[in-house]
């Protein structure tokens, strides 16, 4: 993962920028694997929290949080949580979670059409036989569970079709970072 701090009045400036751990249990810690991200270097102050992930559009925080020395925790999987944009998000059993299915990563999801996310599934696999299968650990693993597949159960294009549907497979999803 990597967490960014942004400017509260220009949230396009990126104001520090740290590699963290994702946790199985969602949450995200330092790269120790237990410790809260911390940013030492910044001064205590009200910051936009960006997430970004390998294969997924980021995301960040509606409002800036005011961070200090004392651990504050930034739930982006509670509804509740404002996010900037619209859609930025998406909503699974009324939990929130990330738009997965950036296999190439840009700034949005695309299915068809040049610079699509479904055709670096099929290269990394070797882009002969569609039922391949290739073992570790890929941006182009979408379905996060250590294989690239383009075809069958649980391959990696799927959640790229079903994350811009139900628009028009020609469509695409942005990500919402300013």
């Amino acid at each position: 993962m990597l967490l960014e701090l942004r400017n509260a009045v220009t949230p396009s400036t990126i104001v520090a920028r740290r590699a963290a751990l994702l946790q199985r249990d969602g949450d995200i810690v330092d790269v120790d694997g237990t410790s809260p991200v911390s940013f030492l270097e910044l001064p205590n102050g009200n910051y936009h929290v960006a997430v970004r992930h390998r294969n997924h559009l980021g995301m960040m925080t509606f409002t800036a949080a005011s961070l200090s020395a004392v651990t504050t925790t930034i739930d982006f999987t509670d509804i509740g949580t404002p996010t900037y944009g619209t859609g930025a998000q998406k909503n699974v059993s009324g939990v929130n979670v990330m738009w997965t299915g950036n296999s190439r990563p840009d700034d949005r999801l695309k299915y068809t059409g040049p610079a699509n996310d479904r055709d670096p599934i099929l290269i990394r696999i070797g882009g002969v036989t569609p039922t391949a299968v290739v073992n570790g650990y890929f941006v182009e693993d979408n379905t996060m569970d250590g294989q690239v597949k383009y075809t069958n159960a649980n391959n990696d294009r799927d959640p790229i079709l079903v994350n811009i549907l139900p628009g028009p497979v020609t469509g695409f999803k942005l990500q919402h970072l300013p």
